[in-house]
């Protein structure tokens, strides 16, 4: 009877401290999420350049490295806004060339709603089912590093139907990784919710990206 109280009470707080990484997780999210959106919109104000849109890119990139370093520390929320602050600002030549197509700002919520909708639903199962989608780890590691030799390879032959693969590619990585990085959370595997916030954000980064590339590839009238 003592053994049963003692694993009861160990079971309930596991599911406590689960409880508390999901919540802070998607509140971080959101508001980090929400942060984005203002940077963006500034870059798009003021019209930043391609060039400063790269280096604000490769900034992201190091600072990702800190969030990682700092997660276990208050500071690293910090961190967490400095980072998707710079790349929601990278974000603004590009949704500057959309935004200046016919039907550009159509073409952005689509992106963000579809975004939306694909992250809602996926991570809606994953949490309702509390299947361990730990086994697709390797898979989806090896897709990303083809996704990324793709990349630079169409970087210097320019294959239109190449780039197009790639983003549809991106989109079916992200929406596993979700269902991943959503698993790691319900069953213990990601106990720290800023690594969390990262990992999810970055898959709605991506999936936001390539759902715009191929609705303004197949929306436009070229």
């Amino acid at each position: 009877m003592q053994n049963q109280t003692v694993y009861s009470t160990g079971t309930q707080a596991s599911v406590l401290q689960t409880n508390k990484v999901l919540r802070n997780t998607y509140m971080l999210l959101s508001m980090t999420l929400a942060f984005s959106a203002v940077t963006a919109g500034a870059a798009m104000f003021f019209e930043i350049s391609r060039m400063a849109a790269l280096v604000l890119s490769l900034v992201g990139f190091g600072l990702l490295f800190v969030v990682n370093k700092k997660a276990d520390s208050s500071a690293g929320i910090f961190w967490v806004f400095a980072f998707t602050g710079v790349l929601g600002a990278a974000l603004g030549p590009m949704l500057n060339h959309y935004a200046g197509m016919p039907n550009g700002a159509s073409l952005i919520m689509q992106a963000l709603g579809s975004t939306a909708i694909v992250f809602f639903a996926l991570s809606g199962y994953a949490l309702t089912t509390k299947k361990d989608f730990s086994f697709m780890g390797g898979f989806l590691m090896v897709g990303l590093i083809m996704v990324v030799l793709a990349s630079l390879a169409n970087l210097f032959f320019q294959v239109p139907a190449a780039s197009l693969a790639i983003s549809a590619a991106i989109v079916m990585l992200m929406s596993g990784l979700i269902l991943f990085d959503t698993s790691r959370i319900v069953n213990g595997g990601e106990t720290n919710y800023i690594r969390a916030t990262v990992s999810l954000y970055l898959n709605l980064y991506n999936m936001f990206t390539s759902i715009l590339h191929l609705l303004g590839a197949f929306g436009s009238d070229d």
